[in-house]
C-alpha cells in the first residue's frame, strides 16, 4: 500500500515537473508568438479551402495563446477572423460580436493597420446583412486607415468593395468611379486577384449602364486573369456575367456555353465545401467520441480500488482549486481592464462635453458680435448712400459727380460685403433653411441671363444657354438659393472673361421616379485658374492672387458661399480650369419634378402706379429714428417725395405722438434709447391694429423676421435701402390705404 502511495507521489512529481517545464516553454514570447502565427496562418489555409471546420479550430488554439500570453494585438487579429469565418458560414449575428470585440482591442492599442481589416470585415457583414448604407460607412473608415497606412492591397481590395455596394444600390456611376480606382491601384501593384474580381464588376456597371460593348471586353478581360491565377470564384462570376450579357447582345449560343460552365464549376464548389466541411467534423467527432471512452474505462479501473479514490479526489481537489484560483485572478484582471476602460471613457466624455460647450458659447458669441457689427455698420452706410444719392440729385457741380459716385460706389461694396460675411457665418451655423417651391427652371435661369447680359455685353462676351429638350420645365425646390448660385457663378465667369463666349447647360445625369439629378454646367474661355488655387478656390477670402484681386476686385467669398449652398441642397460641385484657356465649374443637384405649373402673383410687389395719382395733401408720416443724420436722410427723402413728417427719437414719445394724432404711416426704428421699436409697436397694436408701420432697421431681416410680425409691424424696410424701393413701398401703402386715413382708438 505504501509502494502504491510512493508511485503515486512520483507520477504527480513527473507531471508537475512535466508542467513546469511546458510553462517554461510556453512563458517564452517569441515561442508563443510564433504558435500564433502559425495557428493563424494554418487557419486561413482552410478558410481559403473551405475547411471552416478546421479554420475554426486553428483560430481557437491561437486565441488561447494569445490570451494566456495577453498579446492583444493578436487577439484582436484572431477574432476579426474568426468574425470572418462566422461571415462565411451566414452567421452574421455572431460575426457582429467577435468584430466589436477585435475593434475595441484595436483602437485601445492603437493597431490602426488591422483596425482598418476589421472594419473591412465588418462592412462585408452589413452588406451580407442588406444594409448597404452603413456597410458604406464601414467601408470609407477602413479605406481611411489602410490610406494612412499605405496598404495598397487592402486599399484596391476596400474600393473594390464599396464600388459593388454602390452596385446594390444602384448608383452605377458611383460604382464605375471607384471601381475604375480599384483596377488603378491593382494594376499599379500587380494585384491579380483583385484586378480581375473588379473588372468583372466593372464590366456589370457598364452594362447597367448600356454600354454591353464595353461590358463583354471587361468581363473576358477579368476572366482571362481569374483563369491564369486559377481564381475559382471569380472564374465562377465571371462565367454568369457573360452568360447575361451575350443573352442580351441576342449571342445565345454563347449565352447557353457560358451558363453551362457556370453551373458545373458551381456544382464542383458546392461539393468540395460539402465534402471538406463533413469529413472534418465527422473525424474531429469520432475522435472526441474516443476520448470520453477512454476516460470512462479509466474511470472504471480506478473506482476497483477504494484505496486509490481518495488519491484521486485529492489531486481533483487540487487541480479544481488551481483552476478557480486562476480563474478569479483572470475575473480580476478583467474587472481592473473594464474598470480602467470605463474610467477613461467617462473622463473622455467629460471632456467632449466641456469642448461641446466653449465650441457652442465660441459660435454664440460669434453670431453676437457679427450682429452688432454689421448692425452698427449698416447704421452709418444709411447716411453714406442717403446722402451720396441725395447729393447726386442736387445738380453737383461736374467736378463732384465723379466723387460722389466713387462714394456710392464704395457704400455699396462695404454693404454686399457685409451681407456675404452675414450668408458665410449662417451657412457655417447651420442656421439655413431650406423654402422649397413651385417654380419654372427653364424661365428662372433665362431671367438671371437676361439680368446678367449687360455686364456681359461691356465685356463683349455672348452668353450661350442650353437647356435639355427632354427636361421637364417644372420643378419644386427652392429657387432662391439655386438663383444665387447661379448669379454668383455666372458672374465670375463675366468677370474673368473679356471678349470671349459663356455657355450655360442643364441636363439631367439621372433620375429616381419624380427626383432628378440635374446637372448644371456654366463654361467660359477666360483667364482659366491655377491648379494650386482651385485646391483652395471654395474656401472662405481666398482669391486667384493679390494681382487678380487688384484688377478684377471682388471679397473672395462668392464661391465659399456657393459651395455652402450647394451642400444645403444635398448637392455637389466640381471645377475643371486650365490657365490662359477658360473655366468650367458644374454642380449636381437633386430636383423634385411636378405637373404643377409656376404660381403666379396675384398682386405687384410694388406700386406700380403714377404718384401723381394719389392724393398726398393730408398725409402724415411719423418718423421713429434716434439718429440725428438718419433723421435728416429720412426726412429730405420724404420731403422730396411731397410727404409731410413729424420726427420723434424715442419710442415712448413715438406711442404719445401717435395716440394724439392721425397718422398714415410710421417708420419706426428698432434700437433706441428707453423701449425698443418693436415694444412701441406691440403697445400701439394695443390701441390700434390697422395702422401702418414699417420697421426701418439695419438688423439682419432673416434673424428677426418672426420677432418683428409677432410685434406686428406691417412691413420692413432694411437699411441702407434704396431709394426708389423706398419710394415705391410707401405709395403701395398709401395707394391700399388712400380712401380713410388711420385714426386712434
Amino acid at each position: 500500500m505504501s509502494q502504491f502511495k510512493c508511485y503515486i507521489y512520483i507520477i504527480i512529481f513527473l507531471i508537475n515537473l512535466g508542467a513546469v517545464s511546458q510553462n517554461s516553454i510556453n512563458d517564452d514570447p517569441e515561442i508563443t508568438q510564433n504558435s500564433i502565427n502559425h495557428w493563424i496562418a494554418q487557419s486561413e489555409v482552410e478558410l481559403e479551402n473551405y475547411n471552416y471546420f478546421s479554420a475554426q479550430k486553428d483560430l481557437d488554439k491561437a486565441l488561447a495563446l494569445a490570451e494566456k500570453s495577453n498579446n492583444k494585438k493578436s487577439a484582436g487579429i484572431i477574432y476579426a477572423l474568426k468574425g470572418k469565418l462566422k461571415l462565411i458560414t451566414q452567421e452574421e449575428d455572431k460575426a457582429i460580436k467577435l468584430l466589436n470585440k477585435a475593434i475595441e482591442i484595436q483602437r485601445i492599442i492603437n493597431d490602426n493597420k488591422n483596425l482598418g481589416s476589421s472594419y473591412k470585415i465588418f462592412a462585408d457583414v452589413y452588406f451580407a446583412k442588406g444594409d448597404f448604407y452603413s456597410a458604406l460607412d464601414s467601408y470609407r473608415a477602413a479605406k481611411s486607415k489602410f490610406e494612412e497606412e499605405e496598404l495598397n492591397r487592402e486599399l484596391a481590395e476596400t474600393l473594390l468593395s464599396e464600388g459593388k455596394t454602390y452596385i446594390q444600390l444602384r448608383n452605377y456611376h458611383k460604382a464605375r468611379d471607384l471601381i475604375e480606382q480599384s483596377i488603378a491601384v491593382s494594376k499599379k501593384y500587380d494585384y491579380y486577384k483583385t484586378e480581375s474580381e473588379a473588372l468583372v464588376n466593372h464590366a456589370l456597371t457598364y452594362s447597367k449602364l448600356g454600354n454591353q460593348e464595353k461590358a463583354l471586353a471587361l468581363a473576358l478581360e477579368g476572366l482571362n486573369i481569374a483563369k491564369t491565377n486559377n481564381y475559382t470564384s471569380i472564374i465562377n462570376e465571371a462565367y454568369l456575367l457573360l452568360s447575361e450579357l451575350y443573352n442580351d447582345t441576342g449571342a445565345y449560343k454563347d449565352s447557353r456555353d457560358f451558363l453551362k460552365k457556370h453551373i458545373t464549376l458551381s456544382d464542383s464548389i458546392r461539393e468540395l465545401t460539402i465534402s471538406s466541411s463533413n469529413s472534418q467534423e465527422t473525424q474531429y467527432l469520432l475522435n472526441e467520441e474516443k476520448e470520453k471512452n477512454q476516460e470512462i474505462v479509466e474511470k472504471l479501473e480506478k473506482a476497483e480500488d477504494e484505496q486509490n479514490m481518495s488519491t484521486l479526489i485529492s489531486i481533483l481537489s487540487v487541480a479544481l482549486i488551481t483552476i478557480l484560483s486562476l480563474l478569479t485572478l483572470s475575473l480580476y484582471k478583467n474587472n481592473n481592464i473594464r474598470l480602467k476602460t470605463n474610467n477613461m471613457l467617462h473622463k473622455k466624455n467629460s471632456e467632449l462635453i466641456i469642448a461641446k460647450e466653449k465650441a457652442e458659447l465660441a459660435s454664440k458669441t460669434k453670431a453676437n458680435f457679427l450682429s452688432t457689427v454689421t448692425h452698427e455698420l449698416r447704421t452709418p452706410l444709411y447716411a453714406v448712400t442717403g446722402l451720396s444719392n441725395m447729393l447726386l440729385d442736387e445738380n453737383p457741380r461736374p467736378e463732384q459727380v465723379q466723387h460722389l459716385k466713387s462714394l456710392k460706389f464704395s457704400g455699396d461694396y462695404l454693404l454686399t460685403f457685409i451681407n456675404d460675411i452675414l450668408q458665410i457665418n449662417k451657412i457655417e451655423a447651420n442656421k439655413v433653411d431650406i423654402e422649397p417651391e413651385t417654380f419654372n427652371l427653364k424661365k428662372k435661369i433665362n431671367n438671371i441671363i437676361l439680368a446678367l447680359n449687360n455686364s456681359a455685353l461691356d465685356n463683349n462676351i455672348k452668353i450661350h444657354y442650353e437647356f435639355d429638350k427632354e427636361l421637364p420645365e417644372n420643378f419644386i425646390a427652392d429657387q432662391l438659393k439655386i438663383s444665387q448660385i447661379l448669379i454668383n457663378l455666372i458672374g465670375n465667369s463675366i468677370k474673368f472673361t473679356k471678349d470671349g463666349d459663356i455657355w450655360i447647360r442643364v441636363y439631367k445625369i439621372e433620375q429616381q421616379g419624380k427626383t432628378y439629378i440635374l446637372r448644371f454646367e456654366i463654361e467660359d474661355n477666360g483667364i482659366g485658374i491655377s491648379q494650386e488655387k482651385q485646391d483652395h478656390m471654395f474656401e472662405s477670402f481666398s482669391q486667384g492672387s493679390i494681382q487678380i484681386n487688384r484688377k478684377y476686385g471682388g471679397t473672395g467669398l462668392g464661391l465659399s458661399i456657393v459651395k455652402g449652398l450647394i451642400d444645403i441642397l444635398k448637392g455637389k460641385i466640381y471645377v475643371k480650369s486650365e490657365l490662359d484657356k477658360g473655366t468650367t465649374f458644374y454642380f449636381e443637384i437633386p430636383l423634385e419634378h411636378t405637373t404643377v405649373e409656376e404660381a403666379q402673383e396675384n398682386a405687384p410687389t410694388y406700386f406700380d402706379g403714377k404718384s401723381d395719382d394719389l392724393n398726398l395733401t393730408n398725409v402724415k408720416i411719423l418718423v421713429v429714428e434716434d439718429n440725428k443724420i438718419n433723421q435728416m436722410i429720412t426726412k429730405k427723402i420724404l420731403t422730396k417725395m411731397n410727404l409731410k413728417c413729424d420726427i420723434v427719437d424715442n419710442g415712448e414719445a413715438a406711442v404719445e405722438m401717435i395716440k394724439a394724432n392721425a397718422y398714415n404711416i410710421v417708420l419706426m426704428d428698432i434700437h433706441m434709447p428707453g423701449i425698443s421699436g418693436i415694444e412701441a409697436t406691440k403697445q400701439v397694436r394695443e390701441f390700434d391694429k390697422k395702422l401702418t408701420i414699417f420697421a426701418l432697421t439695419a438688423v439682419t431681416i432673416e434673424d428677426k423676421m418672426h420677432e418683428f410680425e409677432e410685434a406686428g409691424f406691417t412691413d420692413i424696410i432694411p437699411k441702407p435701402f434704396k431709394q426708389e424701393e423706398f419710394e415705391k413701398k410707401l405709395y403701395n401703402a398709401l395707394a391700399s390705404k388712400k380712401e380713410t386715413p388711420s385714426t386712434s382708438a
